[in-house]
C-alpha cells in the first residue's frame, strides 16, 4: 500500500499549488470495497468523487490562474516601462529647473529675450513661445506619468492578490478533502481471514490499545500462526507507531533470549506473511532479525539494519509489524 505525502512548500504555493500532486493521484487508487464504511462518515468512494470533482475544477481554475498571472506580469512590465519614462521626464524637468537656478534669476525663456539684440527680438519671440510650450509639456508629462505609475502599481498588486487568493482557495478545498480521506483511511479495518479468536495467553502489554486496523492484522496473524508468547501493541510515549497503537510486537521468546529454532522459523513465516499481504492488510513495514521490509520501497526486499546493541533492540526475539 502506498502512503501519500501531502506536503506543500510555502515558497512554491503561488506557482504550483493549483495542480493536484502525483501523491494525491496515488491516494485515489485505494479500493473502497476492501473496507467497512461507518454509518456516520462518507465512504472513500464519495471522497474520491469529491477529489475528482476538484481536479475538474482545477482544470478550469488553472486557466483563471494562468490568466491572472499573465495579467499581473503584464501590469508589472507596464509599470517598469512607465517608471523608465518617469525617470526620463524627471531628468528633463530637472535640466529646466537647473538652468533657471544657474541663470541671472530670470526664467530661461525671459533670459533669451533679454540677452538678444533688438534686431533679433521678433525671431526670439517665436523661440520664446516654442520653449515655453515644450517646458510646459514636459512638466505636464511628468505629472501624468506619476499618476500612471501609481495606477499601474495598484493594478499589478490587485492582479497578484487575485491570483494568490485563487490559489489559497483551491488549496483549502484540496487539503480539506485529502485530510478527510487520510483520517478515514486510518480508521478502516481491513478484510481479514482466519477465525479471529485470540487466546488469553496472547494478550500482552497494550494489547487492547491497538488501532482497529492493527488489531485486525494482529488477530489474523495470531489465528493463523498462533502466539507462543504474548503480543504487545500500544506503548504510550513511544515516538514510533507503538505510541499510537499502530504497531505490535509478536514475541518469539521471553526475557530477551534468542528464540528456539522452531520459533525463529515461525518468526520468518509471520514476517513473510505480513509482507505478502501488506496491500490487503495495510502493513507499512516489518522488522525481524535485524532486517526490515518496507512497503514504501518493496523492491528493495529485506534490508539489513544497524546493530542496536541487544537481541530485543535488534528484533531477534520478536517480529515487529507497523500499520498505516
Amino acid at each position: 500500500m502506498s502512503r501519500p505525502v501531502v506536503s506543500p512548500s510555502s515558497s512554491a504555493r503561488r506557482r504550483g499549488a493549483v495542480v493536484l500532486t502525483a501523491a494525491t493521484a496515488l491516494l485515489l487508487v485505494l479500493s473502497p470495497s476492501a473496507y467497512a464504511d461507518p454509518d456516520d462518515e462518507p465512504s472513500l468512494e464519495e471522497l474520491n468523487e469529491r477529489v475528482e470533482a476538484l481536479e475538474e475544477e482545477y482544470d478550469a481554475e488553472l486557466v483563471q490562474y494562468t490568466s491572472a498571472k499573465e495579467e499581473a506580469e503584464q501590469a508589472a512590465e507596464e509599470l517598469d516601462e512607465i517608471r523608465e519614462k518617469l525617470e526620463a521626464a524627471r531628468e528633463d524637468v530637472a535640466v529646466i529647473a537647473a538652468s533657471q537656478y544657474k541663470s541671472s534669476g530670470f526664467d530661461p525663456v525671459i533670459e533669451i529675450v533679454v540677452s538678444s539684440s533688438p534686431e533679433q527680438m521678433l525671431s526670439d519671440a517665436a523661440l520664446i513661445g516654442q520653449v515655453s510650450h515644450i517646458s510646459g509639456e514636459r512638466v505636464a508629462a511628468l505629472t501624468e506619468l506619476q499618476e500612471e505609475a501609481e495606477q499601474a502599481k495598484e493594478e499589478a498588486d490587485a492582479k497578484l492578490a487575485e491570483a494568490e487568493e485563487l490559489v489559497e482557495d483551491l488549496e483549502a478545498q484540496r487539503d480539506e478533502v485529502l485530510a478527510k480521506i487520510e483520517e478515514y483511511e486510518a480508521e478502516q479495518v481491513p478484510a481479514t481471514t482466519g477465525t479471529g479468536s485470540v487466546p488469553d495467553s496472547a494478550r500482552g502489554w497494550g494489547f487492547d490499545g491497538a488501532t482497529p486496523r492493527m488489531a485486525a492484522i494482529r488477530d489474523e496473524i495470531i489465528s493463523t500462526f498462533g502466539a507462543p508468547y504474548p503480543v504487545g501493541c500500544l506503548r504510550p510515549g513511544d515516538p514510533g507507531e507503538h505510541g499510537s497503537g499502530r504497531a505490535c510486537d509478536f514475541m518469539m521468546s521471553a526475557g530477551g533470549a534468542m528464540p528456539s529454532a522452531a520459533n525463529r522459523d515461525l518468526g520468518w513465516q509471520i514476517a513473510e506473511y505480513a509482507k505478502a499481504n501488506a496491500d490487503r492488510l495495510g502493513v507499512m513495514y516489518v522488522i525481524w532479525e535485524q532486517k526490515i521490509w518496507d512497503s514504501r520501497n518493496p523492491g528493495a526486499g529485506w534490508k539489513p539494519m544497524s546493530d542496536r546493541g541487544s537481541i530485543t533492540q535488534n528484533h531477534y526475539d520478536h517480529v515487529h509489524i507497523s500499520s498505516w
